[in-house]
Order: structure tokens, then C-alpha cells, then sequence
């Protein structure tokens, strides 16, 4: 009996359900990327990457060691998922759906050329494709020519439509929330763990409450203490909190993919002199940094000023990163907006309809006065003339030193 199993196939199982943004927001954006292809005399766009998947569909897709992909043409936008997903992509995209089966190595390919087409030009994200799947590529659609348009990617997810901002301001409103609840956690013996657990369930039960047709998933906390705040990025572990500990709270809201953050230093029961110098320089820092923040600075610009306020303080050289970055689809294992991040090598000038952190960080090591990290961080919306902060907890020595 010949086998007569699909490559692929649609799977439109059910209905289409509420996306993060109506229909006309994702043909907005669609256009916007119909012309970057069309100024790169492109043909067709392979689109690999979470971020740039769903910001232009509307679908997060959960890899699991699969490909994935959406393909843009002049009329079409369809994604390209693997079969353990079923109908899940289908109902949560704009546009078409094409399952893929494993029937047969490469299928994803197949899936891909029947839309895209072989002898096109193919745009392509290169700082996502890797060269395995490159090679693939090339081999199923033999491509005239391939373009990255990975970076005018980038430079329009970085301006933010009315749409999008109204969903990170309510993000940043249910980062405070959790940011409360962390506050209210904070007591010596508590373990890092349950503090988290607080934050992160106070704001899951809030997007759920005000963002019903929305994904639940990836909301998460660092909570850090004593030697664990040195690194923004630390996990949180089990350690119990002591008097005089110096503490790191950050909280991360994810609604349908969009990404927001609170985070603010604090102090256990007390704060000595030394600790309390360095507190009081970073938030200086912090608010030079903000009033920075308006249309016609560049990135790099904003980085010298503060850059000159810690030399001038001695510190700068216990500064561990940059001092800001862009918001929407991305998280903390997918997305980024590079060029639009507070470092000395970015030039970007600033535009109303960005949004960018503030969020200054001086780590002291162990053994020096004052030893731990300190990190405030805003999100601050430009304006027509200046910004808008989001951010509403409260920050620096006279709010957060608990107990």
C-alpha cells in the first residue's frame, strides 16, 4: 500500500480567537514589511524568530527543537508550524496556517517553499537563521538572491503604535502590582522562592483580570538577596533573607508576548552608611538618566551623561550594563531590540512613540562597603517633547528600606 501521508497540510481546527490586537493593527504592520521588501527588491519574506513571528501574525510559537517560520509575499502571510501544535496556530494568527507533518525529514521546507516559491529573492533574518537551516533554505528554494532584513525589522518594531503602547502601559501597571505584593512578602526568614511566588501569581491573576482573550505564559520574578543581587539576570534560590540584606526586585508581566518590568533595590530592616552612598548615587543616576530621555538624544548621548555622573563619583567602574532598552515582543529567552538599547556604541536618536528603560546598575563586590547590586529601573514612553513614565512604585532609600 503506497504511503500517502501529507508533507503538510491545514489544520483549521475551530475558530479564530481574540489576538493580542485587531485586525487592522496587523495589517499595518504587514504593509510596514511589504515596504522594506519591496525597497529590498524582495519577494518573499522567511520569517524564523518569535518576536518577528508574532509581532506580524500574532502567533508566539513554542519551538521545542522545531522550526518554525512565517512567509510573507506581496499577498499572502502564512506561518508554518509543526503537527504536535494542531489547530493552536491557526486560531491565535492573522493570516493563513500551514501545519507541517514529521512524516519526513525537512518538511518545514517543503511547507515553506510551497508559499514562498523556488528562483525568488528571499528576505531573511540573519542574526536568527542559523547556517544549518540556511543551507536548507538554499537547497529548497534555490534562491536568486538572499536579503537580511533582520534590522529594518527591528527599526519598525521599535516604534510603537498607539495599540501597543496601551497595552505596555497596562503591563507596567501590573508590574507595580506584583512589585506590591513582593514588598509585602519581605520579612527576615522568608526564602527568596516564596517572595517570588507571590509577585508572579498577584500578576498572573491580573492580566487574567484584565486581559481575558490574552496567552498566560512566561510571567515571571527575580527575587535576589545578599550576594545574589550582583547580577540582573540571577535565578532566584532558596536562600532566607536576613536582617540588613540587601535586596533586588524585578518583576516581568508577559501579556500575549509583550514584555514589561519593575525593578527596584531595597534593604531589610536597615541600611548602613556606605550601602546607603551607593543607593543614593545609582537613583541619581537613575534621575539624571530619565530627564534624558526625550526626542532628539541619542542613545549614546544619554550613556556619556551618566557616564560622566559615576566618574565623577568614582564609580563608574562597578557599572555592569547598559542603562536602558526598548520594549514590546520579547522576553527573556527570545526578542530583542538591540538598536534601540542605552550604550555607548548605539546611535539611534530617540523618537516620540519609543519606549526605553531607565535603569542604571552599580554592582560593589563582596568585601568592599557597601558590596551588593543596586538597579532602578522605569519605562519611560516618548513624547513630543520629553517622556512619559509609566513606572508608578516608588523607588530609592526613603520608600524601600522594609521593616
Amino acid at each position: 500500500m503506497s504511503d500517502i501521508r501529507p508533507a503538510f497540510h491545514r489544520v483549521h481546527n475551530g475558530d479564530k480567537a481574540p489576538l493580542p490586537f485587531a485586525e487592522i493593527e496587523y495589517e499595518a504592520r504587514l504593509r510596514g514589511l511589504r515596504r522594506i521588501m519591496e525597497a529590498q527588491n524582495v519577494q518573499a519574506a522567511v520569517l524564523t524568530s518569535m518576536h518577528n513571528i508574532a509581532y506580524y501574525s500574532g502567533f508566539l510559537y513554542c519551538a521545542f527543537g522545531r522550526p518554525y517560520g512565517l512567509v510573507v509575499t506581496d499577498t499572502d502571510c502564512v506561518t508554518i508550524s509543526a503537527g504536535i501544535d494542531a489547530g493552536q496556530p491557526w486560531r491565535r494568527s492573522h493570516g493563513d496556517s500551514i501545519t507541517y507533518t514529521d512524516w519526513a525529514r525537512d518538511n518545514f521546507w517543503r511547507a515553506v517553499a510551497h508559499v514562498a516559491g523556488e528562483n525568488r529573492v528571499i528576505g531573511y533574518e540573519g542574526d536568527h537563521l542559523t547556517v544549518t537551516q540556511r543551507e536548507k533554505l538554499e537547497d529548497f528554494l534555490q534562491p536568486l538572491a538572499q536579503v537580511d532584513i533582520a534590522a529594518q525589522t527591528m527599526e519598525q518594531r521599535m516604534h510603537k503604535s498607539p495599540a501597543e503602547i496601551a497595552l505596555i502601559r497596562d503591563g507596567a501597571r501590573i508590574a507595580d502590582i506584583g512589585g506590591f505584593a513582593i514588598r509585602d512578602a519581605i520579612r527576615p526568614g522568608a526564602r527568596e522562592i516564596d517572595i517570588a511566588m507571590a509577585g508572579r501569581d498577584a500578576m498572573e491573576l491580573a492580566i487574567a483580570e484584565a486581559h481575558p482573550d490574552a496567552e498566560y505564559r512566561d510571567t515571571w520574578v527575580w527575587f535576589q538577596s545578599g550576594l545574589n543581587t550582583d547580577g540582573a539576570h540571577n535565578p532566584v534560590t532558596s536562600r532566607a533573607l536576613e536582617h540588613g540584606d540587601i535586596l533586588s526586585l524585578n518583576t516581568f508581566p508577559m501579556i500575549s508576548g509583550y514584555y514589561t518590568a519593575l525593578e527596584r533595590t531595597l534593604f531589610l530592616g536597615e541600611v548602613d552608611a556606605a550601602s546607603r552612598a551607593i543607593w543614593e548615587a545609582n537613583v541619581a543616576a537613575h534621575e539624571l538618566g530619565i530627564s534624558l530621555l526625550k526626542p532628539g538624544m541619542s542613545c549614546a548621548a544619554v550613556t556619556a551623561q551618566i557616564n560622566e555622573l559615576f566618574a565623577d563619583r568614582d564609580l563608574l567602574q562597578y557599572r555592569t550594563f547598559g542603562y536602558g532598552h526598548s520594549f514590546g515582543v520579547l522576553s527573556h529567552y527570545y526578542g530583542r531590540e538591540a538598536g534601540l538599547e542605552l550604550r555607548e556604541d548605539i546611535d539611534t536618536v530617540l523618537e516620540p512613540g519609543m519606549v526605553v528603560s531607565m535603569e542604571p546598575m552599580l554592582t560593589l563586590p563582596r568585601g568592599m562597603p557597601g558590596a551588593g547590586g543596586y538597579r532602578e529601573h522605569d519605562i519611560l514612553l516618548i513624547t513630543e517633547d520629553g517622556n512619559e513614565n509609566l513606572t508608578g512604585f516608588p523607588y530609592g532609600p526613603d520608600h524601600n528600606v522594609i521593616g
